[in-house]
Parts: structure tokens; C-alpha cells; sequence
């Protein structure tokens, strides 16, 4: 058996291993070590986390997504009604950055607009709409105001490095211009090179991450 019909069967497994997704509706296809997802899932978040599932097996090196999301007529909502659900969750979600949100839902695709502090209001966002009943896909254009100056923020960056145990914060450099962060270096796993993002998306006012970061095994 070849290395992709490996990749292809762990791919498969991944995505039956996981309750949130219908792997019987989703076909996999390998080539050197790049995935294609087919099919059609019936939500936009069930959508995503098969791409998440496949992005997770070892080996892979890239997925396209080309699972195409399928609501019934007589379960899919109207546009206005998405709008109300998605609005009133953001309430519940994000409290104190709720009314700087934006909520434009058009056959059921939606667009998020508006301005956040944090990186993780900008993500819990998104999979607050992407719980919504009735989406078919989302576009997320709130943006992250930034708050600290470039040197505060890479300085802070660097803090939060040197205090994860995870991170050899010797082997990473910081560059940051305006709220966009580069990261690199070299470290020891992908794990760690993950790790090291995860970390620079945490400090306030970052808007991007350009992961530089080299592994060396």
C-alpha cells in the first residue's frame, strides 16, 4: 500500500472519529501528501471541522476543501431569522463586543463586519455564526483594533514565550509593524511551531500571524 492510500485510509478513520461530522457523505482523495475533501455536509460548521479533521492527520501537508454544504429546503431558515439567532448568541457569547459586531446574512451566507479587541472575540465570533442554524458559509471581516505599539507588542509576545514551557523562546524572533506579527526561527515539532502562533495570537490588538517558523527534526 502506498504512502497516500495511507494517508487516504488515516484521513477516512479521522473523520468517522469524529461525532460532529457525517463521514458517509464525504469522499477523500490523496496525492503526495495533499488531501481533496468531496461530498456535501449539512451545516458550514460540519464543514469546517472535517477540514480540521483532515489538517490534523500526520502526514498531511495540505487540504482543499470542496465539500459543498446542502440544507434541506423544508429545514432551512429564513435569511432575517439567521440574523436574529446569530445577533442574540453574539449577546450571550461576547457580551461587551457584541453591539461593535455586524450581522449581514444573504441565502444564508453570512458576513461578519466590525471592530474587536482581541483576537479571540474575532474567532469566538465566527463559530458563534457558524452555530446558527441554517448557514451555508461565512466571510469574517471583523477587524482587531490594535492596542499596544509595536514594540510593547513584540515585547509582550516575547514574555508570554519566554513563560510558555512549551516554546524554546531562544529560537524565535519577533517581528511586529503596526498589529501584523512575524515569527522566525527553528524548532523541534510542528507541535511546538503551532504552539508558538497559538501564543502570538494571544497578545492584545494582533490582527495577523505570519508564521515563519522552520522545524528541524
Amino acid at each position: 500500500m502506498s504512502a497516500d492510500e495511507d494517508l487516504k485510509r488515516d484521513v477516512e478513520n479521522e473523520l468517522k472519529w469524529d461525532p460532529d461530522v457525517d463521514a458517509s457523505d464525504i469522499g477523500v482523495a490523496v496525492r503526495d501528501g495533499a488531501v481533496t475533501l468531496s461530498g456535501f455536509a449539512r451545516s458550514f460548521r460540519q464543514r469546517r471541522k472535517a477540514e480540521e479533521d483532515a489538517t490534523r492527520v500526520r502526514g498531511v501537508r495540505g487540504v482543499a476543501n470542496d465539500v459543498e454544504v446542502r440544507l434541506p429546503l423544508i429545514n432551512r431558515p429564513p435569511d432575517p431569522e439567521i440574523v436574529r439567532e446569530i445577533i442574540a448568541q453574539l449577546q450571550v457569547e461576547l457580551p461587551d463586543a457584541a453591539d461593535t459586531i455586524k450581522v449581514v446574512v444573504r441565502d444564508g451566507d453570512v458576513t461578519l463586519k466590525g471592530q474587536v479587541e482581541w483576537d479571540y472575540q474575532r474567532r469566538r465570533a465566527a463559530d458563534t455564526a457558524l452555530r446558527a442554524s441554517g448557514v451555508t458559509g461565512l466571510t469574517n471581516e471583523i477587524e482587531i483594533k490594535p492596542k499596544v505599539e509595536p514594540d510593547d507588542l513584540k515585547r509582550k509576545i516575547e514574555d508570554a514565550f519566554k513563560r510558555n514551557a512549551e516554546v524554546d523562546a531562544q529560537n524565535i524572533t519577533v517581528e511586529a509593524e503596526g498589529n501584523n506579527v512575524v515569527l522566525r526561527g527553528t524548532v523541534r515539532s510542528w507541535a511546538e511551531r503551532g504552539e508558538a502562533e497559538r501564543v502570538a495570537w494571544l497578545a492584545p490588538g494582533v490582527m495577523r500571524v505570519d508564521n515563519r517558523i522552520a522545524v528541524d527534526y
